[in-house]
């Protein structure tokens, strides 16, 4: 669950540099939101919103009811969520201030199970998985998760975001061997190279395809062996909250690349599909039809764009349904 707050004022405004030894301070802020959140849940949301079929893996609290029944109403399958009794699911409390900069705490609860849950009992009860996005959960689970898909020869994403500052050099080089994809920002990017001591060329050698995110920069995509390619930002969004920015931009690449659609095509539908969430509050709360969807791609790159995405269920007639767990 995220707690959103939002304050008027600049956090640099408040900071005094000789005193950042001995920091209490209190933001008095203007707005609260109690939205649903987590990065799984909010990828498997737009996925959902797409028309696929996600797959949601992980461990919630004792308080998750409403909240599976939300996510089955959105096209996400819940059946491998592992409930654990007498924990709450895990929280995101955040406040971010006028420049859109953020302070945040966050409390694992019941995700600290989530290490417990196998991949092969996944594929057991819902076929075989197309995708699997290992994204920043218990270190642990991320681990495990990692390790299953190599010794299936799954197809899986890196995205280990904020659990970089939280794991050590092995585990986080061990994360992104093999992985097909492999998604940070600009900041994790410059930080995962801090993390595992590689150079951005070694990280090149080690996964498929480096996407990081620019913010209003948009996308840039590397590959070894390749020059770098930078996908703009759809222009003109009037930014309402930036939280959920990224996992809506990865639902909508993440779908696009399922069905083996051209790479800056996916990125530029995922551009588009965080031009929705960055206009409004929450993760969870953007909610695009097709054509708005559709029409916000042709707008902003082109017809030739949108006919490459014409294979994603959410912007056709006829649905496809790729499994991505």
């Amino acid at each position: 669950m995220d707690h959103l707050m939002s304050f008027p004022g600049r956090f640099a405004e408040q900071l005094v540099a000789d005193h950042l030894h001995s920091v209490s301070l209190s933001f008095l802020c203007d707005r609260l939101e109690i939205r649903r959140g987590g990065v799984a849940a909010n990828i498997a949301y737009g996925l959902g919103r797409l028309g696929m079929a996600p797959v949601l893996v992980g461990a919630a609290g004792a308080d998750f009811p409403d909240y599976q029944v939300w996510l089955k109403q959105h096209g996400v399958d819940t059946d491998s969520v592992l409930v654990v009794p007498r924990e709450h699911t895990a929280r995101f409390v955040c406040t971010t201030d006028a420049d859109h900069n953020q302070i945040a705490t966050f409390h694992a609860g019941a995700m600290r199970a989530a290490y417990t849950i196998a991949l092969r009992d996944v594929r057991q009860r819902v076929g075989e998985l197309g995708l699997v996005v290992v994204s920043p959960n218990d270190p642990a689970a991320m681990l495990r998760h990692t390790e299953e898909c190599r010794g299936a020869g799954l197809p899986f994403v890196a995205d280990p975001s904020q659990q970089l500052a939280r794991m050590d050099r092995a585990d986080v080089r061990f994360l992104l061997g093999e992985a097909r994809w492999l998604f940070t920002n600009e900041y994790e990017a410059a930080l995962l190279q801090e993390c595992t001591g590689w150079g951005a060329a070694s990280v090149l050698d080690r996964v498929g395809t480096w996407v990081t995110t620019l913010g209003a920069g948009g996308v840039r995509l590397q590959r070894a062996g390749h020059e770098s390619v930078v996908v703009p930002a759809v222009p003109g969004v009037a930014v309402t909250d930036p939280t959920g920015a990224g996992d809506a931009l990865r639902a909508g690449m993440l779908a696009a690349l399922a069905l083996d659609v051209p790479v800056e095509a996916a990125a530029r539908l995922g551009c588009a599909l965080a031009s929705f969430a960055l206009e409004s509050i929450g993760t969870q709360t953007y909610a695009p039809d097709a054509r708005a969807v559709a029409g916000r791609v042709r707008e902003a790159y082109g017809e030739r764009t949108a006919a490459a995405l014409a294979a994603v269920p959410g912007l056709a007639a006829v649905p496809n349904r790729a499994r991505i767990a």
